[in-house]
């Protein structure tokens, strides 16, 4: 039964009647029924996002020569890639421009420009060129680099570019992993993992947050298995951006330090410990031997900087400080050996090109080029110095005479062979010898054995 306000005070105490006044009058009003939050239209947040960047997505076409087949091959490509600047800086992959003899690049407005490359880096294949433009040519739209650490796994994303070739195109999807670690592809950073459609073309294209800013560069895709695809983070690409702009690349510098983490699952090995990273080991004559680094030490400090690589995912942040360490300028490097703590003076060289160069032998029918450490770490172990060959023709003189692609070359005609300036010459003397001398005698060094070969040259397959 609900009772009337005056049958509720009847029987209170002034004092009381007070108190139960004053608590009405002070109390704070009723909230009201909060309204419910407007809904978000996610068609218009992708919107928004693509139409901030989808100006600035670049379509690239390249002429490159190959010499894969044995012998000089123009092959075109296509990929994709996106303006960081307004005067046509154009953001892309180093594997979009290798070799590229001609680059040609389509605006989304449908202007078109000649390229030319300002800087490129395999290691983390990022490539920057520029829109070969009028002076005082009006601003271009370009995209901004976002800060990819803000990331988490399920943020909505769109990859962008021009897949197959084709016209320009967007997918959408979620980052799946921000710290995917891939062996032999992490070197200095680890991906962006994303399940937005990556195919050919899209390579070089942009990896798009939801507030129209790139996060990454679209640089592998799994054609197999699901979509999946892989990126470099943007804050990767501002490290590195700099010093393509000034420097035509990277300029990495060497260490020949082998890093593990303190929790290596893959070997099975644990150390004790949370902090530092192990050596594994010292590749021969490098800075980190000659520093007097031994295996099994625990780093845990570059020059004053403390480093841990818990697990694999660590080592690419630790492996990117060495990197970019001053090339042949002391850097300490703080050891605990033994239970003791060391400090060493490292001082690292500059890695050089991570790619030997190659050279075109017609007549010969093969294609032959420098060995590299870093490319060719087997051929490198035989010999630190020297060029093999890259691939025969066929059909073709040196197919028919039994040399194949990996064979180290000693001796051509009697002549040592070291550099490629050294087959260039035996090569040029060989065809001014024509028809007189048809048969060069080729040593090689195949698999560790040393074998010889006759390479008859006295058939021109060019004209057959």
């Amino acid at each position: 039964m609900t009772r009337r306000p005056d049958e509720l005070l009847r029987g209170l105490t002034p004092a009381t009647l007070i108190i139960t006044l004053l608590s009405a009058l002070l109390a704070p009003p009723a909230l009201a029924q909060s309204e419910p939050p407007p809904e978000i239209d996610f068609r218009q947040v992708v919107q928004r996002a693509k139409d901030q960047v989808f100006p600035a997505v670049v379509f690239i076409k390249c002429l490159r020569e190959s010499l894969e087949e044995g012998k000089k091959v123009t092959q075109e490509v296509s990929g994709s890639g996106v303006l960081v600047s307004a005067d046509g800086e154009v953001l892309t992959n180093w594997h979009v421009i290798d070799k590229a003899s001609e680059v040609r690049c389509l605006l989304y407005d449908g202007t078109h420009y000649s390229a030319e490359i300002l800087g490129s880096d395999k290691d983390i294949d990022l490539a920057l060129i520029r829109l070969k433009r009028e002076p005082g040519a009006e601003s271009l739209p370009h995209a901004t680099l976002a800060d990819s650490s803000v990331l988490t796994e399920g943020d909505f994303v769109m990859a962008m570019g021009a897949p197959w070739g084709m016209s320009r195109s967007v997918t959408i999807g979620i980052i799946s992993s921000v710290r995917r670690y891939l062996p032999d592809n992490s070197e200095y950073s680890l991906w962006l993992q994303t399940d937005a459609a990556i195919s050919p073309g899209n390579s070089g294209g942009p990896l798009v947050n939801t507030d129209g800013q790139v996060v990454g560069i679209n640089t592998r895709g799994v054609m197999a298995g699901g979509d999946m695809g892989f990126s470099v983070p943007s804050n990767t690409i501002g490290v590195l951006l700099p010093r393509l702009r000034e420097r035509g690349q990277v300029q990495w510098s060497w260490t020949g330090l082998q890093l593990q983490p303190l929790q290596d699952f893959d070997r099975n090995m644990y150390f004790e410990g949370d902090r530092g990273v192990i050596v594994a080991g010292t590749d021969p004559e490098s800075p980190a031997r000659r520093a007097g680094i031994e295996p099994r030490d625990r780093i845990v400090e570059i020059n004053g900087q403390h480093v841990t690589a818990v697990t694999a995912e660590d080592l690419p942040r630790i492996r990117l400080i060495l990197g970019l360490l001053p090339e042949d300028q002391p850097a300490t490097i703080v050891v605990e050996r033994g239970g003791e703590r060391q400090s060493l003076q490292l001082t690292p060289r500059d890695k050089g090109r991570v790619e030997g160069e190659e050279l075109d032998c017609p007549r010969w029918d093969m294609s032959v080029k420098a060995i590299n450490q870093f490319d060719n770490p087997d051929l490198f172990f035989h010999r630190n110095e020297g060029v093999f060959i890259l691939a025969t023709r066929y059909p073709g003189n040196a197919q028919s005479a039994g040399l194949r692609s990996q064979d180290i070359l000693l001796e051509v005609d009697g002549k040592k062979v070291t550099t490629l300036d050294d087959v260039r010459a035996i090569h040029a003397d060989s065809l001014a010898a024509l028809p007189g001398k048809r048969r060069l005698t080729v040593t090689v060094l195949r698999n560790g054995q040393t074998r010889l070969v006759v390479l008859d040259i006295a058939r021109d397959y060019e004209r057959r």
